[in-house]
């Protein structure tokens, strides 16, 4: 089993931030899972699945550290992904049942599922196939399987893939935030605030990769609904109320399916609504897991 403390045991008395914690490995279904753990030992982890093309180096530091300060957090590269070796999967499901192999890995039975975007439909498949191993479920810009609109994610990211590389700006400029004012500067200092860390950077996702993942989205909209409400852990919902690649009315829909469920809607907010909001986000999220 991987050691998934706050200190190394070679430097006992290092705390670490996002910026700083070490990146690990471990093998799981003959993959070695290259991630960083750190926080508040004790208790039930957290566990952080990224977004579409994310590395990493992707995670937004203000919200890890701010989990970190009361929780164990982990994340972790998808397969084939950044410092994680192997074949990118072609199926949400197929990345879930990869997560699930990560998680008892580290030697967890029992999680906390942070999921963003993509990475919230797997915790949703996970959450299908293995129910026992989630305790809570905090879902943010996403939506259930066949989301409204979801099926147009390759039109609307080719779109403002091409406005970046017309306006020399990471996509993300455009994909994550609204054209307000408020919205470009939130922008500005998420796209700096994840080139905090220096050193240690995962490699950027390869472009096949990103189209498996583009492609495996795409699927999971067309597929059948699932039934959330045969689940009753508690599920905290959270998006922003103008998001273009998973339209925001999908995340009310997510947080009627489930029974046990509380839904935040950030106004003048894109997809990347929890990092333009990252210190609310944060409070709500230690409120909501400190239930």
């Amino acid at each position: 089993m991987a050691t998934s403390n706050t200190q190394s045991s070679n430097a006992k008395n290092v705390t670490y931030t996002y910026a700083t914690v070490p990146t690990r490995f471990v093998e799981a279904k003959g993959i070695k899972f290259a991630y960083r753990s750190y926080g508040k030992e004790g208790g039930i982890p957290v566990i952080y699945i990224n977004h579409l093309a994310a590395t990493m180096d992707n995670c937004d530091p203000r919200i890890m550290d701010g989990i970190a300060a009361a929780h164990q957090i982990v994340c972790f590269d998808n397969k084939g992904v950044g410092a994680t070796k192997g074949k990118t999967q072609n199926t949400i499901q197929e990345m879930a049942t990869d997560a699930r192999a990560f998680i008892h890995a580290l030697g967890y039975d029992k999680v906390i599922l942070f999921g963003f975007s993509m990475g919230g439909m797997i915790a949703q498949e996970i959450l299908e196939q293995e129910p026992a191993l989630v305790h809570k479920l905090i879902l943010t810009g996403t939506g259930p399987r066949a989301s409204v609109g979801l099926d147009n994610i390759k039109k609307v990211t080719f779109g403002d893939v091409l406005r970046g590389f017309i306006s020399f700006r990471d996509p993300k400029f455009y994909l994550f935030f609204t054209t307000t004012k408020n919205g470009k500067a939130s922008a500005k200092a998420f796209l700096n605030r994840i080139k905090e860390r220096t050193e240690n950077r995962d490699a950027k996702i390869k472009n096949s990769s990103f189209l498996t993942q583009l492609n495996a989205i795409k699927a999971w909209a067309l597929d059948t609904p699932a039934d959330l409400s045969q689940y009753k852990l508690p599920v905290f919902v959270a998006n922003g109320d103008n998001d273009r690649m998973v339209p925001t009315p999908n995340s009310y829909d997510l947080a009627k399916r489930f029974k046990n469920s509380e839904i935040v809607i950030y106004p003048d907010a894109g997809h990347g609504g929890i990092f333009q909001n990252y210190e609310a986000f944060v409070k709500q999220a230690l409120a909501f897991l400190a239930k």
